[in-house]
């Protein structure tokens, strides 16, 4: 069985107002990753998603594939796996 992890990640460019967060949403829940994505101010996404490295992977690329989302760039780490999270939702804006 392949390790779960959980990584904190930024996504920069074209990335608000454009079904960004309710993609990811749906992504998530297709491959079974939970966690949770917001809009921050200064115009990036901020997300952090728990699941294996491939779950992970099929989520960026899900989103990527949207129609009107442009990621420019990318800012990932990976952080310590949160116990018991259920689901993936969207969480208001702030800051990390």
């Amino acid at each position: 069985m392949d390790e779960v992890i959980r990584k904190r990640i930024r996504f920069h460019g074209l990335v608000q107002g454009v079904g960004f967060r309710y993609r990811a949403r749906h992504a998530a829940g297709a491959v079974g990753a939970t966690g949770w994505v917001r809009n921050d101010p200064d115009g990036s996404v901020a997300m952090e998603i728990q699941g294996t490295e491939e779950q992970i992977d099929r989520v960026i690329q899900m989103i990527e594939r949207g129609m009107y989302v442009r990621v420019e760039r990318m800012e990932q780490k990976k952080i310590p796996v949160e116990d018991g999270e259920h689901g993936f939702v969207t969480k208001d804006g702030g800051w990390w």
